[in-house]
């Protein structure tokens, strides 16, 4: 079954992704290097995992497989999940792909260099409501591309990715 992953710290899009969940029947993880509020829901887990670089990343990519949806910002778990088939959505701007994740760690890395360098690259933008209706429709978009291709239907391209038979 479709699963969905949630980089859970400082997601601002939980609030959508429990709501699109629910609407498609979805289990969703959060994965947190602390404690937080979630719904009461058998569907919605959290999954604490201890403090430190990479270990909610680590767990993630553990355990997601092709045809999951990850929700992250992080670009290098971005990149880690897409190896593996996953789809994964940032809150903001275009889902990430395997033909534009190699452009977004190159500038990560170009914006960390010049961080080291004592250059003000500035944060992200505020997030927004009409950004928070671009996530929800990635969402919604990618959730019926993943069953769509799992139920074989040839009218939509993607990367062949499967839906976990569990």
């Amino acid at each position: 079954m479709l699963h969905i992953f949630v980089d859970a710290d400082a997601c601002p899009v939980k609030g959508e992704v429990y709501r699109v969940a629910e609407r498609y029947g979805l289990e969703v993880t959060l994965v947190a290097g602390s404690w937080m509020r979630r719904p009461d829901s058998p569907r919605i887990a959290l999954e604490v995992v201890g403090g430190g670089i990479d270990v909610a990343d680590d767990w993630i990519v553990e355990h997601v497989e092709a045809g999951d949806i990850v929700v992250t910002a992080d670009i290098p778990l971005a990149a880690r999940c897409l190896a593996l088939g996953a789809t994964v959505i940032g809150y903001a701007g275009p889902p990430f792909t395997a033909a534009n994740i190699g452009d977004a760690l190159a500038t990560r890395g170009l914006l960390a260099e010049l961080r080291d360098l004592g250059e003000m690259t500035g944060g992200p933008p505020p997030f927004t409501k009409r950004g928070r209706s671009s996530f929800l429709q990635r969402l919604d978009e990618s959730i019926t591309a993943i069953r769509r291709r799992a139920d074989g239907d040839t009218g939509v391209r993607g990367s062949g990715l499967g839906v976990r038979k569990d």
